[in-house]
């Protein structure tokens, strides 16, 4: 089981490094990742040597294609959820645009924790309808709450290759039941499952045997796929389509 898992973090990391490219762009370098957007584009960041240092930025992108899309972060409840997400991750907000700094020896590290992060904005901020009025984040916690459900919001494990994973919710170990790590996907496509899979494959090994993992998956708007399901049950982590949340409660209490 090791050496299996040990195959496909090494994997993780060649496809990570093959399927980066670099663009000069006056003082800038221009990074661009394998990882997808919601409108199946390539996330591309920034960085820029400084003071013997880096800067990294997304120059803005995440949060200005949310704002075009019709989904406003300007309410103090969303404001304080963006901000909440952003220090999970140790990502400052600098104008609109995600920020982190990094030296030559966390330069990888910090690369990693600012692409997690737009994709964790994305995901928590992205409305299929912009007149929706609440996040499924938000719902989650409501749903939590309401089933009286012990959890700590926004908790970061560092995993086995040193990269840092930010998960929803953790439920600690109770007398019945094991650690459970929740991880909320508002916008289920293959891509998302595959990141909160490969987030789980790392950390698995630092966490109690016993810990399991939770995705809890937003149909509201679209189907489940198979491919969403499968990514996901292929790393051990359960897949929860928020239509059948009440069948897992009781356990998620225990």
């Amino acid at each position: 089981m090791i050496q299996d898992i040990q195959k496909l973090l090494d994997d993780y990391t060649a496809w990570l490094r093959d399927k980066t490219s670099l663009r000069e762009i006056a003082d800038w370098v221009e990074v661009t990742t394998p990882y997808l957007d919601r409108h199946n584009d390539y996330i591309q960041i920034y960085a820029k040597k400084a003071n013997g240092s880096f800067i990294l930025t997304d120059d803005g992108y995440t949060i200005s294609d949310l704002e075009q899309s019709g989904c406003k972060l300007n309410s103090p409840k969303r404001q304080d959820l963006l901000k909440m997400t952003l220090s999970g991750f140790g990502v400052q907000l600098h104008g609109d645009a995600l920020e982190v700094h990094a030296t030559p020896d966390n330069f990888a590290l910090r690369k990693h924790t600012l692409v997690q992060a737009m994709l964790a904005v994305n995901d928590m901020f992205y409305l299929a309808t912009p007149m929706v009025a609440s996040l499924f984040y938000e719902d989650v916690l409501t749903w939590l709450d309401l089933h009286d459900v012990r959890y700590t919001p926004k908790i970061k494990f560092t995993g086995k290759t040193g990269y840092d994973h930010l998960f929803d919710f953790v439920i600690p170990k109770s007398r019945n039941q094991p650690e459970r790590i929740i991880q909320t996907i508002n916008h289920p496509n293959r891509d998302n499952a595959q990141k909160v899979a490969f987030s789980w494959i790392d950390t698995r090994e630092v966490r109690s045997p016993e810990s399991r993992a939770f995705a809890l998956l937003n149909d509201s708007e679209i189907a489940i796929s198979s491919a969403v399901n499968d990514a996901l049950m292929n790393y051990n982590v359960q897949p929860i389509p928020w239509s059948k949340r009440e069948e897992i409660w009781q356990e998620l209490a225990a």
